[in-house]
């Protein structure tokens, strides 16, 4: 199947490593050229030179998504480097703290910066280069931590917020034709990834937890790839203000239930 991205301008944010990386090459594969930033130059410049060996044009940059500006620099920059955008994927994630009662609210704070907030600032530096009707679109990666509740409340929460915000915004941007939907993993295993370390430390858990996957496995990181790219794509033109889980049909969003 024909994705009609060839050619198109694509930009990731946290596309080094696990999920990012393996959306950037899956773009790559349908002849994408991709814009992405890490806050790891080692890992970037990894990502880059791979990327690039796929024959497409690539930008990269070092960029922590949670200081002020940053994120909006790099988008920037991407869309001076290709001349416009046409795709984003707002990728970047992750909890701050421990449990509710632990928690600090900075914790909460720097959560809902990591999560929900990069994904607004992304949104609203791209979305002016986006030109092009009809054929531009935006992809929220969230988690199914977002609606299956677990501990640190924070992190579903903010990932919550991120459906409802894919939601809202396919209707606000509706004028512009852009679509605007949320992809929601479950648990992804890839190499030096959390899971990763808590199958090595904790193998009896690991074990444990696998009991609420029906196939008896995690998913991997190219399975959350594939259902992004497709997203992105023209095929998927009429999904929109949806959020699409990829978890296997996982029980328990997290081991420590």
């Amino acid at each position: 199947m024909d994705l009609g991205l060839a050619g198109k301008v694509a930009v990731v944010t946290g596309g080094s490593r696990g999920i990012g990386r393996a959306i950037c090459g899956s773009l790559a594969a349908e002849g994408c050229h991709v814009g992405l930033c890490a806050r790891d130059k080692s890992g970037l410049d990894r990502a880059v030179d791979e990327l690039r060996q796929r024959g497409i044009r690539v930008h990269g940059a070092v960029a922590d998504v949670t200081a002020p500006g940053s994120v909006e620099r790099f988008i920037e920059d991407t869309a001076k480097a290709f001349g416009e955008i046409h795709h984003l994927v707002a990728n970047v994630g992750g909890t701050v703290g421990p449990g509710f009662f632990e928690a600090t609210p900075e914790d909460w704070a720097r959560t809902f910066e990591l999560n929900t907030l990069h994904a607004v600032r992304a949104i609203r530096a791209a979305v002016p280069h986006m030109r092009q009707p009809e054929s531009c679109s935006i992809v929220i990666v969230a988690s199914i931590s977002g609606w299956k509740p677990g501990p640190k409340p924070q992190y579903g929460a903010a990932k919550a917020a991120e459906i409802f915000l894919a939601g809202a915004l396919a209707r606000e941007l509706a004028p512009r034709r852009i679509r605007v939907n949320t992809v929601s993993p479950g648990s992804i295993l890839f190499p030096g990834g959390g899971w990763e370390r808590f199958r090595e430390q904790s193998p009896e858990r690991f074990e444990n937890f696998l009991r609420s996957f029906p196939w008896g496995r995690l998913g991997r990181a190219d399975e959350v790839a594939d259902a992004v790219t497709f997203l992105l794509s023209s095929r998927a033109r009429w999904i929109n203000g949806t959020n699409i889980p990829v978890d296997g049909a996982q029980g328990d969003p997290t081991a420590l239930s």
